[in-house]
């Protein structure tokens, strides 16, 4: 048995045909499942011979909602998969639209110190039907249309690549959920050899790198996995990803008191981002519980912004939406306390 929420539409096509049904019927079971919530296939309204066909090779696994805490900004769902492990999904809202960040593993090996995730060790990866559920869960829970996809939840995404692009050709489909190109992006600790790979696929997406650092020698004591590629091969990375498919890159850093906020350090991440078409957007450090790291004072944070700009590189602040129950950036554990 397949769990439909797994196959993109081409796959979907593929699977129909095995069975010997027609491959358009995959135009009719996308926006059925998707766009209007059907979960019971016998109630696409096929023929009988074509349904037990259906029920006979494929289920829709829909996750369990074990929790969901709101807050202004943002609600975290706290969902339980089919083998009894949690992820944690976070419905952002904007005056645009709404915002979903999913997970992609359940765990994490990059183990980046000051994040709420790297402190979980990796469980698997998360298959592409779980991931899109996540988007079907919170879309069926809330009652919004969803308009934007963030990869970035627990997890690194580019360690899932398969699952992940998968899940990417199912939420771009327009018969589908129907999220533009545009309106998906996915985070990476910089993975280059990913990088140049997704950079190559089919559905290209808006990249954000966890940067945090404007040297490896810092970088390495925050981020495990920055001791396997140089901030140079993703500098690298990223100038072909964005030539290739004319994308503007987005080097993220969270601003962590006394270690990477200094002026020096503001020139230093200036000088290694110049003549790149990037910009850098600012995070808040929000608390883990780990007093290893405070955030920095905002009137440092204004002075490392505008040493940024001063010096020629676009930068952004991030907002922190759903810091109230740890929904923010760097938050998620799939706590079930």
């Amino acid at each position: 048995m397949t769990d439909i929420y797994g196959l993109t539409y081409k796959k979907m096509r593929d699977a129909l045909e095995e069975i010997g049904e027609k491959p358009s019927r995959a135009d009719v079971i996308f926006p059925a499942i998707y766009r209007d919530g059907i979960t019971d296939l016998s109630a696409l309204g096929f023929k009988d011979e074509t349904t037990e066909k259906l029920s006979g090779n494929f289920y829709s696994g829909e996750l369990e909602c074990v929790r969901v805490l709101s807050s202004d900004t943002a609600d975290k769902y706290l969902l339980r998969l089919s083998d009894g492990n949690t992820i944690e999904s976070v419905m952002m809202k904007h005056e645009f639209g709404y915002n979903v960040c999913i997970s992609t593993q359940v765990g994490c090996n990059m183990g980046c110190k000051f994040c709420a995730s790297g402190k979980l060790k990796k469980v698997r990866d998360l298959t592409a039907a779980e991931m899109s559920g996540q988007l079907i869960a919170i879309k069926r829970i809330s009652g919004k249309k969803i308009s934007g996809l963030s990869i970035m939840g627990i997890g690194e995404p580019l360690d899932n690549y398969d699952n992940v692009t998968d899940l990417i050709s199912i939420a771009m489909y327009q018969k589908g959920l129907d999220i533009g190109a545009k309106h998906i992006t996915l985070s990476t600790c910089g993975l280059v050899p990913k990088i140049y790979e997704l950079a190559d696929s089919e559905n290209p997406v808006n990249l954000a790198i966890s940067l945090h650092a404007p040297t490896d020698e810092l970088r390495r004591t925050i981020m495990p996995s920055a001791n396997r590629y140089s901030i140079s091969e993703i500098i690298e990375a990223a100038r072909y990803y964005s030539t290739r498919n004319n994308r503007r890159i987005t080097f993220e850093y969270v601003m962590l008191s006394g270690i990477n906020d200094s002026v020096q350090q503001a020139k230093q991440l200036a000088e290694l981002l110049c003549g790149l078409n990037g910009y850098v957007n600012i995070i808040r450090y929000n608390s883990t519980g780990d007093q290893a790291f405070t955030c920095t004072p905002h009137e440092q944070i204004m002075a490392f912004y505008d040493i940024l700009k001063k010096n020629g590189i676009g930068v952004t602040m991030r907002r922190s939406l759903g810091s109230s129950v740890s929904a923010a950036c760097g938050q998620l554990r799939a706590e079930t306390r």
